[in-house]
């Protein structure tokens, strides 16, 4: 039997792009908000690319997707093909197994992500069996239906979580993720929502520098220095 790896310190960031995006865009979006060197040793990132797909509801085109996009836009009332997600649940778990296996403590790992890689982030949160460091959710939405919620395991319950809505977004409606964080409260969890009024289906710097500093106060960092992006606002080409 091999030895268990030595404690691994640091956090470190999954975070799930949306459909028809890649882990090289998010890498370009996210990173620079942890390239600074105080926080480039403390915090590891990570960025996977979805496979692709062919996506009905597109016509078929042929897409980055972590599962099936069934409809467009999203709304609190959408199913999933909950086998797909599923699927990819596993994928990000094996992800986890493996980053707590190289010694880094489930305290200290975030799962995250945006659109349809934010759906993907909670459901992976909501399933895995310990409790992490925290679920940062961007213009997502909770893709199980309450059925799961006895899946749901008390260690997975203690997992915190951001999430981030724009009230005028067009893909993935405020009310999905509205309903989403409600769902989680339902369960006990803890939710922070934080709603923008005149925000569509895309990130921004003040978006970032929260979820930065959320980070990094989890981990238990402080007197970072505020890493800004160059431009306010990115736009994406995210399908969902």
């Amino acid at each position: 039997m091999a030895a268990a790896a030595p404690p691994r310190p640091g956090g470190f960031v999954l975070f799930l792009h949306g459909s028809g995006g890649s882990g090289d865009e998010s890498r370009a979006e996210v990173a620079p908000y942890f390239a600074a060197p105080e926080l480039a040793a403390s915090v590891r990132l990570s960025f996977p690319t979805a496979p692709t797909a062919p996506i009905a509801c597109y016509g078929g085109a042929v897409i980055t997707a972590w599962f099936g996009v069934t409809e467009v836009p999203i709304t609190a009332k959408t199913v999933r093909d909950e086998k797909e997600v599923l699927k990819a649940v596993d994928y990000v778990h094996a992800l986890l197994d493996e980053e707590i296996a190289s010694g880094t403590s489930p305290s200290d790992i975030f799962v995250c992500g945006l659109s349809q890689g934010g759906a993907l982030a909670i459901a992976s949160v909501l399933l895995y069996p310990k409790t992490l460091g925290g679920c940062a959710v961007f213009s997502g939405s909770v893709p199980l239906s309450k059925s799961f919620a006895d899946k749901v395991s008390p260690e997975a319950r203690k997992t915190l979580v951001l999430w981030f809505h724009g009230m005028a977004d067009g893909l993935v409606l405020f009310e999905a993720g509205h309903a989403g964080c409600a769902f989680l409260e339902e369960l006990g969890m803890t939710c922070e929502f934080k709603a923008y009024p005149t925000l569509g289906h895309s990130m921004i710097d003040e978006e970032l520098q929260y979820f930065q500093q959320w980070i990094l106060n989890r981990l238990g960092i402080c007197g970072a220095t505020e890493t800004a992006r160059s431009s306010s606002s990115s736009q994406h080409k995210d399908l969902q």
